[in-house]
């Protein structure tokens, strides 16, 4: 079983390195990286036409490469792998559609918190859409930890996490629980939810957990 993990930070790739050794031992990791990608939807504001290109070439060099499955570990990018969902022959699994599920399956009214507003827009389209897909009307209520993105870009981690945390603490009296939208957020997962009493959604275990939910389902 080979699982092609297409990354656009390079601070993911540890995380799903050790996330795959501990829970998909067997499976053999190929990390595909390209960071140019989330610095073009970066400036531009938006995924432009160019970037999806290239990003549906690299799902095209996962099954070149002979992956059975693709893990796509970045939430700016998720509507584009969605799209692509219908049109690469392996599956492609999208690392924060189990915490989506999980989320609206369980609160109603979700904080969602982002580093990047690439990333805010479209966490919060798939929530609404997990929730369209079970009937269910939820709030959701966001919060844009401004400035985050560029501290842990530059190293500090500190600053980063401070920023985080006191967006959270903004958002806390307006919601049930908390959506931490990037992969790269979730170490904070226990410290907010130890601050606020809520309940913290975060990605990356989630998503390799139902990657494994998918294999063990299908592939053996």
């Amino acid at each position: 079983m080979i699982v092609a993990a297409i990354h656009t930070a390079l601070a993911m790739v540890e995380p799903t390195k050790a996330l795959f050794a501990e829970h998909l031992p067997e499976v053999r990791l190929i990390n595909i990286i390209d960071e140019s990608l989330i610095q073009d939807v970066i400036r531009t504001g938006s995924v432009p036409p160019a970037v999806k290109k290239r990003l549906i070439n690299y799902y095209y060099s996962a099954v070149d490469a002979g992956a059975d499955i693709i893990f796509n570990t970045c939430s700016s990018v998720g509507e584009v792998a969605s799209m692509a969902q219908q049109l690469v022959p392996i599956p492609l699994i999208k690392i924060d559609e189990a915490m989506a599920i999980n989320a609206v399956s369980n609160e109603n009214r979700i904080g969602v918190i982002a580093t990047l507003v690439t990333t805010l827009g479209p966490t919060c389209r798939m929530i609404e859409a997990k929730a369209d897909e079970i009937g269910k009307t939820i709030t959701i209520v966001e919060g844009l930890a401004n400035g985050a993105f560029q501290a842990i870009i530059s190293g500090d981690k500190d600053s980063h996490d401070s920023i985080i945390m006191r967006t959270a603490l903004e958002l806390v009296d307006r919601c049930d629980a908390i959506v931490l939208a990037q992969g790269s957020m979730a170490r904070m997962a226990n410290a907010i939810s130890e601050k606020t009493g809520k309940p913290v959604y975060s990605s990356p275990l989630s998503g390799v957990l139902s990657l494994k939910a998918f294999i063990e389902a299908n592939y053996k």
